[in-house]
């Protein structure tokens, strides 16, 4: 009968640590909608420009901020936010934090030559559909698919 109750207790999950994330796009010569992604520091996988909240700047200004620190690019941030996703964010060494993340897109008008994590990580324009296959989180996934420039 023990067991049988330690299988019925309700699993207590964390509260989500709070993050912001720059959705860059652009549209090619031929009109069709791009998103940049980079890979993360540690296991390299491809993400949305993202961070922690920053004192005195908005979400969507600490996702431009951000934009510019992790891909080396600048552009026009829209204050809607595109949606919302979750994912744990896999560390090599330590536990995952999980993380709700608000999206904001940032049409891109700049790309640097250089900028301050440069040597850290790649960045790589895809289609959309592209895009949607090279990122991990089902969530942003599906926040990929679904938006477009004209919904904001």
């Amino acid at each position: 009968m023990k067991s049988a109750l330690r299988k019925t207790e309700a699993q207590v999950w964390p509260e989500p640590k709070r993050q912001f994330a720059a959705l860059p796009f652009k549209k090619n010569k031929k009109g069709k909608l791009q998103i940049l992604l980079i890979t993360s520091r540690e296991t390299k996988r491809w993400v949305l420009p993202k961070g922690w909240p920053m004192k005195d700047l908005t979400g969507g200004e600490a996702a431009e901020q951000e934009a510019f620190e992790e891909a080396g690019i600048k552009g026009e941030l829209t204050d809607q936010a595109a949606g919302i996703y979750h994912y744990p964010k896999l560390r090599v060494t330590k536990e995952p934090i999980p993380c709700r993340v608000k999206v904001f897109p940032l049409e891109v008008t700049e790309m640097l030559e250089d900028w301050p994590e440069k040597d850290e990580r790649t960045r790589k324009w895809f289609s959309v559909s592209d895009a949607v296959h090279a990122v991990d989180e089902p969530e942003l996934k599906a926040l990929l698919a679904n938006w477009s420039p004209e919904k904001n």
